[in-house]
């Protein structure tokens, strides 16, 4: 997924389901084809042609952390954007939520967004349950009414990630999720590149050009109409806790969906999400 709903709203969190197969690589799924937008992070400070940093106001899915823009949170080093949550209680300006941690979010929206193309990225995530990172594409009108399409997004149990199409009358508990579970010898703690290929009447996804689930017009127009023919931006964001993560784990309190140890490991400093570029390509 990623379960985007207005701001404040708190709804039913997703279930994923299922294991994917893994389907013969895509041979040179990006050889000829036009490159829309890039980043490779190879600087050293976020591209803001590219990029709005998300702030505090923003909150959704029960969330625990408050979003901000500060270097400690969200830093290119090394040839990477680094997403780094902290424990900092008191930051937090919204009586409602009350965060006791901060965390990075950047969106191309308002920079950059496409209609139909391949959207991938190099990943690697933290072995740490509860965390909520993600990689994936938001249309612009109100949630879900232009879509949605979740790339890759984790709840810190290293051996599968998910991804979602959400619409209208096929949001929240969606029928349109995937889990895919790593072969023996990968985890989500490894670098592998997570991407989209949006087409006209069906979106297919891959890890590392190994196809694992495609969502076709005619399965979604089952339950709504399809509303992936309109222009999305790309988001990529580290989340703690909330309605997906309470979903796969046991934790409720004080962190919704967070264990303690997890926490802890948020306080020494220990948890980051790196990605070393994000590609959109136009279709073939």
């Amino acid at each position: 997924m990623r379960l985007t709903v207005l701001p404040f709203a708190l709804p039913a969190a997703l279930a994923l389901s299922g294991c994917a197969t893994i389907a013969p690589a895509d041979d040179a799924p990006t050889t000829g084809r036009t490159l829309l937008f890039a980043d490779e992070f190879d600087g050293t400070s976020l591209d803001r042609s590219k990029w709005q940093v998300i702030g505090p106001d923003f909150w959704v899915n029960n969330e625990q952390q408050a979003y901000v823009d500060r270097p400690d949170v969200l830093e290119v080093r090394n040839g990477s954007l680094v997403l780094t949550p902290r424990y900092a209680p008191g930051v937090d300006t919204i009586e409602r939520r009350k965060a006791d941690f901060i965390a990075g979010r950047i969106e191309s929206k308002g920079k950059f967004d496409f209609t139909y193309g391949r959207a991938e990225a190099r990943i690697r995530m933290p072995d740490a349950v509860g965390v909520w990172p993600a990689f994936w594409l938001l249309g612009n009108g109100p949630w879900p009414s232009t879509g949605e399409i979740d790339i890759m997004e984790y709840v810190g149990e290293k051996d599968w990630i998910g991804v979602a199409m959400h619409g209208p009358k096929y949001s929240g508990e969606t029928p349109f999720v995937d889990r895919f579970y790593f072969p023996p010898g990968e985890d989500a703690t490894g670098w592998h590149v997570y991407a989209a290929e949006w087409k006209k009447d069906s979106v297919e996804f891959y890890i590392d050009d190994r196809l694992t689930y495609r969502v076709t017009r005619p399965m979604v127009e089952h339950y709504g109409n399809w509303v992936f023919d309109n222009p999305e931006h790309v988001i990529v964001n580290f989340a703690l806790g909330g309605a997906y993560p309470v979903k796969n784990n046991t934790a409720k309190q004080p962190y919704p969906g967070l264990p303690l140890a997890t926490a802890e490991r948020i306080k020494r400093g220990e948890l980051s999400m790196e990605v070393d570029w994000v590609r959109v390509y136009a279709p073939r």
